[in-house]
């Protein structure tokens, strides 16, 4: 019979209302008997509760019910919990307190509340307010909290059915106000996460407008000292960050009024920065292997990047802690489930590909769709525009641990300037002066080799050229260790452990000769070495090294062959300062050891690696590279009809530019003045085609060349015209005649090649020794 009676609160769900349990609420209207119009809330149902033994049954299920809400109370706050099993609960407990004889007053006590659940549910119906907490009736919805049917948007409703399963999982719903209800799950999905429409009944007008703060000048600092503090203490790899800032602070104070004077003291906007270093957090493994050989580059650009940042005069937050990231971006307590709302306090936000991965788990999906724009990542060997695009890489086979963040190709920063698609970063090396140079010069040791490799793994299998080499030279080494000498080196090399700084430094300065056995691929140590006038000799690698061919380069968000250990060297220095050889053929090695005996350099140093260099870039970058602002149609709406080809063949030149009197060209950075406009060959990328040409190619520039008028100013005829998803278009397909425009701006790529197209390619001229930069570009 008992049974029966629980029928009779099926339709019921249970809810908490202004901290009152729905139990509570309930047994206070069954006591009571119900309410009929005329009678007082204090007289009983005579029909019902008439003599003692109905007032007893009535006290029993009084003290039960109450003990039932408590735990009912705490079970709603369970997110996996089931209503049969609270039913269960409930059941449960009545079977308890079945008295003999009674069975009949149960079922007419039963049939009370059954009333008053009618009564409670026409009340509810004619609420005028704003609808409260779970005040759904059977079939689900409510009045002004059903679910709208808006076409524009159709991830509602299975996300509505998301929050009511899942809605406790994280504590940061309840912080914007999710209480278990469908009004707040609706309010939450149309005001937080933008999954459902505005509700109308919201008065969202009355939200105050966040004025953006008034602009301030940025005024170059010569003291490190505030950054020094700011970035704290207590690990290795900080101590090791803070002595290489103290070691260049002089050259970064020179370097800045350089630049200053550079620009003439124009005006420049102070910037807010949050610079959140997301490999030295929490799990931070670099610290204890600074001491041990570990790799220290990254530690070295992100040294130079903080100085930079701070020489410049901009506003400059610095965090190393998922704490302080939390703090700096107010990040609502929990598990990371919800996004952020509103704007961030800041302009620029530099990071790395674990800072990015701490993010996205710690700001849903507002870093995503709102703040993505701010962010830039430095990224040590390059992220490709087909990697970086998330749907596109994953149906065409590009698909990476790295890539697939929907960013633009230039909000990656690299080490060098090896991906014209990203941004160059860099970093610095010491600048020598003119009297330094001279002396390092004259103390020149002619027989005396200095290997790089400060592990004993990069020795395994080099015994052959070593052997040649200790023929001629006499070879040092800086391999760490611990208790004994590294059985990998041979013993006719001297070997001096891992060197501070300043020990490694006098020691480049006498040898004549920096040998790299293939690995680490790209690092800082090869340009230290010939800013200290050391000729560097490197291995060529064939067939280049990349991710087909080794286990590296094995999910790098790159397609890029590596043709030697240090391409940059290779390419943008050589020789008589680098030589790049084949280390696998003895007689072409023994003929280069021989060639380097009788070649006498100068320290060198590329301008674009000095102070000034990094702080002209960077400034460059800062003041110009918007990627919150949309950018406009191109070409111009308004102009159908009264568009002229731009692109015109320059004076004494081979190549096509921008007619400078084209109407209608919108500003950009770099300006279109640098423009210049070719083709590449078949199976041949942009990144080499402007390579060939003495030129830089600018993906910035290529939404100007996305036109027709690019085709026929090459001389194309364009059977068919197609707008695609492709990494590769702009291009020409020779075999049908057909010219295909690139249909998604964040797969414009310099990286790529086909065998079936040449390739539109929007290249750029540079300034001497800051290949980042055009000429026009400062």
């Amino acid at each position: 019979m008992v049974r029966r009676c629980l029928l009779t609160f099926k339709p019921f769900r249970i809810f908490v209302v202004g901290g009152v349990g729905f139990f509570s609420l309930f047994f206070l209207m069954t006591s009571l008997g119900g309410q009929r119009p005329g009678d007082s809330p204090f007289t009983p149902r005579s029909e019902v509760i008439g003599d003692q033994d109905t007032r007893w049954v009535l006290r029993k299920i009084s003290d039960t019910l109450e003990v039932i809400m408590k735990r009912m109370d705490a079970m709603s706050k369970l997110g996996n919990t089931t209503d049969s099993h609270r039913l269960d609960e409930l059941s449960s407990a009545l079977d308890r307190i079945q008295p003999i004889g009674l069975v009949e007053r149960i079922q007419a006590i039963a049939q009370n509340m059954s009333d008053m659940a009618v009564r409670v549910e026409q009340i509810l119906k004619t609420l005028k307010t704003e609808p409260v907490a779970n005040t759904r009736v059977r079939d689900g919805t409510l009045g002004q909290c059903e679910i709208p049917k808006d076409p524009r948007y159709p991830n509602c409703a299975s996300k509505m059915d998301w929050m009511r399963d899942r809605w406790t999982s994280d504590p940061c719903y309840a912080f914007y106000g999710v209480n278990g209800s469908d009004c707040s799950f609706l309010v939450y999905l149309s005001e937080v996460e933008w999954f459902c429409p505005p509700l109308p009944w919201r008065n969202l007008t009355a939200t105050p407008s966040l004025i953006p703060p008034p602009k301030r000048r940025a005024v170059f600092q010569s003291d490190i000292g505030p950054l020094l503090e700011q970035m704290g203490s207590g690990k290795e790899s900080l101590d090791f960050m803070k002595k290489r800032m103290r070691m260049l602070a002089a050259q970064w104070a020179t370097a800045a009024r350089r630049l200053d004077d550079k620009l003439r003291k124009h005006w420049r906007e102070q910037k807010r920065i949050l610079v959140h270093v997301g490999f030295l957090t929490d799990n931070d493994v670099f610290s204890g292997k600074v001491l041990k050989g570990g790799p220290l580059g990254e530690m070295v650009q992100w040294a130079d990047i903080l100085t930079t940042l701070h020489v410049l005069g901009h506003n400059l937050q610095i965090t190393m802690s998922l704490k302080g990231l939390h703090g700096f971006l107010g990040v609502p307590s929990g598990r990371g489930s919800c996004p952020l709302t509103g704007p961030l306090p800041f302009d620029i936000i530099y990071t790395d590909y674990h800072g990015l991965q701490q993010m996205k788990q710690h700001m849903g999906l507002s870093l995503r769709t709102q703040h993505k724009c701010l962010i830039r990542v430095i990224d040590t060997f390059g992220t490709e525009p087909a990697y970086n695009h998330e749907q596109y890489a994953t149906t065409h086979g590009y698909m990476t641990n790295w890539g697939f963040w929907n960013l633009h190709g230039q909000q990656y920063m690299t080490m060098f300037p090896h991906t014209p698609d990203n941004s160059f970063m860099g970093f610095v090396t010491e600048e020598l002066n003119e009297t330094v140079k001279l002396k390092i010069q004259r103390n020149k040791v002619s027989d005396m080799a200095v290997v790089y490799g400060k592990e004993t793994s990069m020795w395994k299998g080099k015994e052959k050229f070593l052997a040649i080499l200790h023929h001629y030279m006499e070879i040092h080494g800086t391999v760490y260790y611990a208790t004994q000498r590294p059985p990998e080196v041979p013993a006719f090399v001297k070997n001096h452990g891992l060197l501070p700084q300043h020990e490694l430094q006098q020691l480049l300065r006498k040898a004549k000769l920096f040998i790299g056995f293939g690995f680490p691929y790209e690092g800082p140590a090869p340009l230290e070495a010939i800013a200290n006038g050391c000729i560097f000799l490197q291995p060529k690698f064939n067939p280049p090294h990349s991710s087909l061919n080794h286990d590296f380069f094995k999910g790098k968000p790159t397609s890029r062959e590596v043709t030697s250990q240090h391409p940059y060297a290779e390419q943008y220095i050589g020789r008589p300062h680098v030589f790049t050889v084949d280390f696998n053929n003895p007689e072409e090695f023994n003929a280069t050891i021989r060639e380097i005996m009788e070649t006498n350099v100068e320290p060198y140093l590329p301008f674009e690696y000095t102070c000034e260099g990094m702080l002209e870039r960077v400034h460059a970058y800062i003041q110009n590279q918007d990627f919150c602002s949309p950018e406009a149609p191109f070409p111009p709406a308004n102009s159908s009809g009264t568009w002229l080809n731009p692109f015109v063949l320059l004076p004494n030149s081979t190549l096509l530019g921008w007619a400078s009197n084209a109407s209608s060209a919108p500003t950009s950075w770099p300006p279109l003045s640098a423009l210049r406009l070719l083709a590449s060959r078949e199976g041949q990328s942009c990144v080499g085609a402007c390579q060939k040409a003495g030129l830089v190619c600018e993906p910035a520039l290529y939404r100007f060349i996305n036109i027709k008028e690019a085709f026929s100013a090459l001389d194309f005829q364009c059977v068919g015209l197609e707008s695609e998803v492709n990494h590769l278009f702009p291009a020409f397909s020779a075999e049908h005649a057909e010219c295909g425009l690139q249909q998604d701006p964040l797969l414009f790529s310099c990286a790529g090649s086909s065998g079936k197209h040449q390739r539109l390619c929007p290249c750029r001229d540079y300034r001497k020794g800051q290949v980042a930069l055009c000429k026009d570009c400062l």
